[in-house]
């Protein structure tokens, strides 16, 4: 199964990450940074920040399942970049998904 993590070196990511290779999943992890750590274990990569994310990035292409953990945490910082970094990513990641033909069950849900 074709599958991506949002937030992949993240705390939760990198366990879901380990768990999908550990079953055999082809994964794909998206965020803000290079991880050599997700390199060594065969993750494949993209750098994107998802508050900018287009909605028909390559990446979404053919994937089964995306689990999107990527998120702004903690304590300092301005709303701005709170609601950029975990609602508008979270907008685009959707869109991205329904733009790529993904979650057509979702679609038609909604």
């Amino acid at each position: 199964m074709k599958t991506i993590v949002t937030g992949g070196s993240g705390f939760l990511g990198q366990y879901i990450v380990k768990q999908l290779l550990d079953e055999k999943h082809e994964v794909i992890s998206i965020s803000r940074s290079f991880y050599v750590f997700l390199e060594d274990w065969g993750v494949q990569q993209f750098q994107v920040d998802l508050a900018e994310l287009e909605p028909d990035h390559h990446a979404f292409a053919g994937v089964d399942v995306v689990y999107h953990v990527a998120a702004k945490a903690g304590m300092w910082g301005d709303w701005d970049s709170f609601y950029a970094a975990n609602v508008t990513a979270t907008q685009n990641v959707i869109n991205a998904c329904l733009e790529m033909g993904s979650f057509s069950t979702f679609a038609d849900a909604c």
